[in-house]
């Protein structure tokens, strides 16, 4: 069975009239991280037989060269598993969220 146009405009429909125009970009941001997690972990499952390399860190710039700023210097590779770098974006993403509302209320 097939989903033509007017089928999947009924389905839009009932979704904007069930869940609301305002939830809705929530709910889709929502099912596009989880299915990134999912995916990254499916195609971690093939991974794990593989030994996993880390690179060594670069090798510094001559002193001719002005140093970055602090806060610009490269970390150490370290590897992460998708939930790991899941909840770190969300704690990210809720700290921008707070800074934001702080300076709406400034």
């Amino acid at each position: 069975m097939s989903l033509g146009a007017p089928e999947i405009i009924l389905i839009l429909v009932a979704l904007v009239l069930l869940f609301g125009a305002k939830k809705l970009p929530d709910l889709a941001r929502g099912v596009g991280r989880s299915l990134r997690i999912f995916k990254a972990e499916t195609s971690g499952l093939t991974d794990d037989e593989k030994p996993t390399v880390v690179q060594a860190q670069p090798q510094p710039q001559p002193q001719s060269q002005p140093a970055p700023p602090p806060q610009l210097q490269a970390t150490p590779v370290v590897e992460l598993s998708a939930e790991e770098q899941a909840r770190q974006l969300e704690e990210q993403a809720a700290r921008l969220r707070a800074a934001a509302q702080t300076e709406k209320r400034s």
